[in-house]
């Protein structure tokens, strides 16, 4: 059992969440319809399936909701401006956001939203999902990762407060 979360998967101790509030609304918006697209999976299929017939699902999903995206996305990760290779996000949204999709046993991990967030700043976008599909419950395999540097960025040209911000580790509703 993971003790740095409650039964509900929630974050304890002295973590502080990012309101969904706090993110641009469109960019909000556009996450609730993969979420949506995923939740009409989810039932549809139930859990038991390998990553590609989800990752296929959520894609007709995607399409339906009139989303643009890009499978596979490549983005370069730079050191001292010097070129170490590139990382791969599962579906690339919008041009916005991450969504990483996992069809494995047990809980997302601290694992996953580190390796997401890498990807988040190497994208240089603010918002990316982990949608795991073998949880009974979708709301159980769904995590929201934020990038706090992106968003310490964008609170600072908003004249904004330098707070420091983790994920929610809850996903959205």
């Amino acid at each position: 059992m993971d003790h740095d979360h409650d039964s509900r998967g929630r974050g304890r101790g002295n973590r502080r969440g990012l309101p969904l509030s706090e993110l641009d609304p469109a960019l909000t918006e556009k996450s609730r319809k993969v979420i949506g697209g995923a939740i009409e999976v989810h039932k549809a299929l139930g859990p038991g399936f390998s990553r590609e017939i989800y990752l296929n699902a959520i894609k007709h999903e995607l399409t339906e909701a009139g989303l643009d995206y890009e499978l596979d996305a490549e983005f370069e990760v730079v050191y001292k401006d010097k070129d170490l290779g590139g990382v791969s996000i599962d579906i690339f949204v919008e041009e916005r956001f991450a969504v990483e999709i996992l069809a494995r046993p047990g809980q997302i991990g601290s694992l996953e939203r580190l390796a997401l967030r890498s990807k988040l700043r190497a994208a240089d976008v603010e918002l990316g999902l982990i949608i795991n599909f073998s949880e009974r419950r979708l709301k159980d395999g769904l995590v929201r990762v934020l990038n706090p540097e992106k968003l310490n960025l964008q609170r600072e040209d908003e004249g904004g407060h330098d707070d420091e911000y983790e994920d929610d580790d809850s996903g959205e509703d």
